[in-house]
């Protein structure tokens, strides 16, 4: 994947591109693999949980907003916006920093499945093991 003499990037990781067979998958990128994760779980939880979960939106963002002054002593994994008359509630996990976390594709699924959780079971006032018991 070399440039090499200046000819422009080539290879099979530049593919699908104009010029390729229509067979030729496309490769996802980590985030687009991350919000198919997030989607995953959502469906799954709204599937158990759907007159619970109705209204409440999901969402991803790469990071956390933190103010220069913040000092605990670690960085969120997602955060829960609890809505009102004007905004519905939201979960929002924090790409950037479950993936920093997880060492592998099985523990990041592992970890945004908790995350998730976790934020859905403070949402509804339930233990964790209620929202998902499967292990």
């Amino acid at each position: 994947m070399r440039d090499r003499r200046g000819r422009g990037h080539r290879g099979p990781r530049l593919l699908p591109g104009p010029l390729s067979p229509g067979g030729v998958p496309a490769q996802l990128t980590r985030s687009q693999h991350f919000d198919d994760l997030v989607l995953d779980v959502v469906a799954d939880l709204e599937t158990r949980w759907k007159t619970e979960l109705h209204g409440v939106e999901f969402g991803v963002e790469e990071a956390p907003w933190l103010p220069e002054d913040w000092r605990p002593r670690a960085v969120p994994l997602s955060t829960l916006v609890r809505g009102n008359a004007r905004s519905p509630t939201r979960i929002v996990v924090f790409r950037l920093t479950v993936q920093q976390r997880a060492h592998g594709p099985a523990q990041l699924e592992r970890l945004v499945r908790d995350v998730l959780v976790a934020r859905v079971a403070e949402l509804l006032g339930r233990d964790s093991d209620e929202i998902d018991p499967d292990p």
